[in-house]
């Protein structure tokens, strides 16, 4: 069996979903900034994702989840990962009840970093997710592995990958991504051309 795995934020989504959190504290140029630089690599994700953590947790939860639930979704992307459902995952470095509305949307297997629910119903972080780790996980109980991305935090999923596809749809993917991958596609359509070329193929 062939899995395709997807990173969420610019993939999947077609806007960063943190900096659009952050609006709703005024603080969405200082979030995108914040975003833009782990996206390349300048800040470590792990580091990064505590920082935005500790901002974006003073938003009510359910504030949190109405938000995510306008995301909006790449419509040929999302039909994909409709049709292949049992073929399809999500990794990403989002928080699991941040990103409820989207996975209830995408109804595939995902994994994300995770969380609890405090006495006041706010997350607290547990555990930040290792995407190559969990890549490697998967690659367990599949044959192949194809990953799709397009940031820094993508480059140890591609390389536990067996494909791995570097995806412009939303920005440009960082040159670090780009390095390591198989292909690179800038258009929802040709990745899935793709995907079902690599699923017959593998």
């Amino acid at each position: 069996m062939t899995k395709f795995v997807f990173d969420l934020d610019g993939t999947i989504t077609k806007a960063e979903t943190l900096p659009r959190l952050a609006a709703e504290l005024d603080l969405a140029d200082e979030m995108k900034l914040l975003t833009d630089l782990t996206l390349s690599g300048q800040i470590p994700f792990d580091k990064s994702f505590r920082l935005r953590y500790l901002i974006l947790r003073n938003i009510p939860l359910k504030k949190i989840r109405d938000i995510m639930s306008t995301i909006e979704l790449d419509e040929e992307i999302s039909a994909f990962i409709s049709a292949h459902k049992k073929n399809c995952a999500v990794v990403t470095g989002n928080l699991d009840c941040w990103i409820e509305p989207l996975a209830d949307k995408l109804a595939c297997e995902i994994f994300s970093s995770t969380s609890e629910l405090d006495e006041k119903n706010s997350p607290v972080l547990k555990k930040i997710l290792d995407k190559g780790a969990t890549v490697r996980e998967l690659k367990k109980t599949c044959d192949k592995i194809v990953a799709v991305g397009e940031s820094f935090n993508d480059v140890s999923m591609f390389e536990a990958a067996d494909v791995s596809i570097a995806f412009g749809g939303v920005h440009k993917p960082v040159d670090a991504a780009i390095s390591v991958a198989n292909h690179v596609v800038f258009d929802s359509g040709a990745l899935c051309r793709l995907l079902k070329i690599l699923g017959d193929e593998l």
